[in-house]
């Protein structure tokens, strides 16, 4: 039984009958009979349709190599009936074969022959260029900003530009983002402010969360994007339940959630993928596989090929996409996302991408990997850089809009710091509030002694903070 069932695994949606159509493109991770042909440049027809494992009739073509005795032999288990075989072979431990890496750009930025990929505007890719600039401009002046301690703490996303923007200009304003603590791009893309990101950094009276989050926990419920939490994948389950509440509500929309190839060691990633499976909810889990968990590289973490195989335990589809490949990323996470919502069903993306800086400005990456890794990625590998000489090939980018761009985002970064800094604190009372409707007693308590410890030990607490 257990042969027939390794080889069933790539070939499992190759032979049910198909009857409605779908738009999707050849290169997520499973076989299907296509109607028509793949045409370059353009989203591709096929026919499929949605299987349903929970019908107790459904069943698994065997392969040849189970006799016709043991055919007739067949266990009638829940889900589906189950053949018997007469050998013991154990399922291989992983493919021949890794999963291929789904490009459109090469590392020069020009495309891939008869590559195929969602089309993009001159509009939408001048837009996409201009906020991965504008990430990376962040990135640096914030960066700067903690090391002369005008800020407690920062996360960069050098190196990772092409996952936040690319992913974020394929979905739906609509569509609700979980994101875990490297996805600010995302809510660049949907309107949030430099203003206001400088204001979380440096939590002040205009901060959103009121100064009660360390700096890089963005939220925004004006932009559908739930508030960071530090602990690793929690943001996973949770995003399954509200992909569920989309669905229930028959919204046309869908969760999309993020997380590194650290969070996938989480057990909350495989209870969100079982999760996900088990009720159809439309939810895209976009991995950034960046080669390291903080100190821990992915070859110290698991044994599997990657994440995107992942998903086939818990009968999700998955692709494994180039992530500092802009175009790729796009198309991938645009065609994932219509997928999700027509078929009302998870979706596993893996961005192999690379971590260029260190994990916060709490680590020194060089401790633990070296310095030509770090440089090959930097120079060889930038997603913004390939994304760059594409537009400039398509006539839409020259020099001097490069040396506009950043100097009025560096311009309007400087601004905003300055405002931030003259900002008052949030008063103190705000730590007590927004959790309840009428505060409780022991939280009244807490706030008094901790007014009767500033009164005795004021030196010991920050003198701008309103009492």
């Amino acid at each position: 039984m257990a042969s027939w069932l390794f080889a069933r695994s790539r070939t499992l949606f190759s032979t049910p009958q198909r009857s409605k159509p779908f738009f999707f493109l050849p290169f997520l991770n499973h076989s299907f009979r296509s109607t028509t042909l793949p045409h370059r440049n353009s989203p591709t027809l096929f026919c499929f349709s949605r299987h349903e494992s929970t019908k107790a009739d459904a069943q698994l073509e065997l392969e040849h190599d189970v006799t016709e005795d043991d055919v007739n032999q067949a266990i009638d288990f829940p889900g589906g009936k189950v053949g018997f075989t007469s050998e013991m072979t154990f399922i291989s431990e992983t493919a021949q074969k890794r999963v291929p890496c789904y490009r459109v750009l090469d590392d020069n930025g020009e495309l891939v022959k008869y590559s195929n990929y969602v089309q993009v505007s001159k509009e939408m890719g001048v837009k996409m260029y201009s906020h991965m600039v504008t990430l990376q401009t962040m990135d640096s002046i914030f960066y700067e900003v903690q090391r002369q301690g005008r800020i407690s703490f920062y996360v960069t996303q050098m190196g990772e530009e092409a996952v936040n923007i690319a992913s974020a200009a394929a979905l739906a304003p609509d569509d609700i983002v979980l994101p875990q603590y490297r996805e600010p791009g995302v809510l660049l893309w949907r309107g949030f402010t430099l203003q206001q990101f400088v204001h979380q950094c440096f939590g002040n009276t205009y901060d959103l969360g009121k100064g009660r989050q360390m700096p890089i926990h963005y939220g925004s419920n004006k932009h559908n994007y739930f508030t960071v939490s530090s602990p690793i994948a929690t943001q996973l389950p949770q995003a399954v339940g509200a992909a569920y509440s989309l669905k229930m509500d028959g919204k046309s929309a869908c969760a999309v959630t993020f997380c590194g190839d650290g969070g996938t060691s989480e057990g909350d990633f495989h209870a969100a993928m079982n999760f996900a499976a088990v009720m159809d909810a439309p939810v895209v889990f976009i991995c950034r596989n960046n080669g390291w968990a903080i100190s821990t590289p992915v070859q110290e973490q698991f044994r599997s090929d990657g994440i995107v195989v992942k998903g086939k335990a818990y009968d999700i589809w998955g692709i494994r996409v180039d992530g500092n490949d802009a175009l790729a990323v796009y198309s991938a996470v645009h065609t994932a996302r219509e997928i999700a919502i027509r078929e009302q069903r998870p979706i596993l993306i893996e961005a192999l991408t690379y971590r260029v800086g260190h994990h916060s400005t709490s680590d020194d990456s060089t401790k633990y990997r070296a310095i030509d890794e770090i440089e090959y990625w930097k120079m060889a590998r930038n997603p913004v850089s390939r994304f760059k000489r594409w537009v400039e090939r398509n006539g839409w980018w020259s020099d001097k809009d490069e040396l506009e761009l950043r100097s009025s985002i560096r311009k309007q970064l400087m601004q905003a710091i300055q405002v931030a800094e003259k900002a008052q604190k949030p008063p103190l009372e705000d730590m007590f509030t927004d959790v309840y409707d009428q505060v409780p007693s022991n939280l009244q308590e807490q706030e008094r002694l901790l007014r009767k410890s500033i009164e005795k030990h004021p030196k010991d607490y920050p003198s701008d903070v309103p009492l």
